[in-house]
């Protein structure tokens, strides 16, 4: 099914910022089959339970990709599923979303801390903040950070607290290197959660693969620019799918 392209979006917001993209690319290739796909709503952040989640749900001999804590589930079930996976495609989505001594270039231990425990005291006020995080560096950041937060799913689910504890221990390192797949991670030049020296990196773990820096974009480009992310997209499947 190599024209067929399962999205998953980021944490907290649920399936609406992904939804502009998957438009632009099925307006740019009709025969090709995009479907975004909702985070499980788990009670534990256990990587092997939410990869088995996804790997029962989505279909076999696809595309994957996802934005954010989605394109680091994408990278991880892409490894999982070997030859079964036709590529893989990431947006503003890192290989740890925290720092440590082996991937620095992730958001400080000590802000994610106080996330987390905001998270726990006043999710919605936590999601507030984030959808401004998502969006800092934007042009318009008040109306897409309006946009993200208009589209966030209503209830606080399962998924919130242990997606952060799952995104707080996540290394895809060893995935993408795994994965012998075609592969695309795009980031944003002004991201404010995702660092673009991110991008250095992983061009310097897998020198094979392909990485682009959206610059003046946010963490939130797949919504600033849909069509130009598509368009790149486009070129990425159709480059691999002729290999």
């Amino acid at each position: 099914m190599r024209d067929r392209l399962i999205l998953l979006p980021g944490w907290g917001l649920g399936v609406s910022p992904l939804e502009p993209l998957a438009a632009a690319l099925r307006g740019l290739d009709e025969h090709l089959h995009v479907e975004i796909e909702p985070l499980p709503d788990m009670d534990n952040d256990h990587l092997d339970d939410w990869l088995a989640e996804l790997n029962s749900t989505l279909p076999d001999n696809v595309w994957l990709g996802g934005w954010s804590l989605g394109g680091m589930l994408a990278a991880e079930l892409a490894a999982r599923r070997g030859e079964r996976c036709c590529g893989l495609a990431t947006f503003a989505s890192n290989v740890c979303f925290v720092a440590g001594s082996q991937w620095p270039s992730a958001m400080p231990q000590a802000d994610f801390d106080a996330f987390i425990a905001g998270c726990r005291a006043d999710a919605d006020a936590t999601l507030k903040r984030f959808s401004l995080l998502c969006v800092q560096g934007a042009e318009e950041p008040r109306a897409l950070s309006r946009q993200l937060k208009a589209g966030a799913p209503h209830g606080i689910g399962n998924g919130l607290i242990e997606g952060l504890k799952l995104l707080e221990k996540m290394d895809t390192r060893a995935a993408l290197q795994a994965y012998r797949g075609p592969q695309l991670h795009l980031f944003g030049g002004l991201d404010a959660l995702v660092p673009a020296e991110a991008s250095a990196d992983l061009l310097t773990l897998l020198p094979d693969i392909e990485v682009g820096v959206i610059e003046q974009a946010s963490h939130a480009f797949i919504l600033e620019n849909p069509h130009g992310v598509a368009a790149a997209v486009q070129a990425f499947l159709h480059e691999s799918g002729d290999d």
